[in-house]
């Protein structure tokens, strides 16, 4: 059920390897055993049309929300948030200077979901059965 969602000002393309940042945002959130291998999504979406303060054309964002599924501890989302922003930082390094930087837990209301993993079997069996 885990989504994690980058979105990124455009002109963040020019300075940063976006797939690698989604690399290294997805290994983060597995890392912390809150994600679960079998249900994580992590996407980027860049966003052509944007005002972002002064509107200098250096000024930039990337705003990371992760939705997972009611139930986890605020020590658990503290600690999820806590190393999506970590991974953002290091991947970003430097780049960052003219950048406004987000990560935002949100829950998924059950009630309000339908979901279908076709996903979960597949691992399974690409994992075999003694789970390696």
């Amino acid at each position: 059920m885990p989504h994690v969602i980058i979105e990124y000002s455009s002109n963040v393309a020019d300075a940063v390897d976006i797939g690698g940042l989604v690399g290294a945002i997805h290994d983060a959130a597995l890392a912390t055993g809150i994600a679960p291998l079998d249900a994580l999504r992590t996407r980027a979406a860049g966003r052509e049309a944007y005002a972002i303060a002064d509107r200098h054309g250096d000024n930039a964002f990337v705003a990371v929300t992760a939705r997972l599924g009611a139930g986890r501890s605020d020590e658990d989302k503290h600690r999820l948030i806590d190393a999506l922003m970590a991974a953002l930082d290091a991947h970003l390094g430097d780049a960052q200077r003219t950048m406004m930087l987000s990560v935002e837990y949100q829950e998924i209301d059950p009630a309000s979901r339908v979901n279908k993993n076709n996903l979960r079997a597949v691992i399974a069996e690409r994992e075999g059965p003694d789970g390696s």
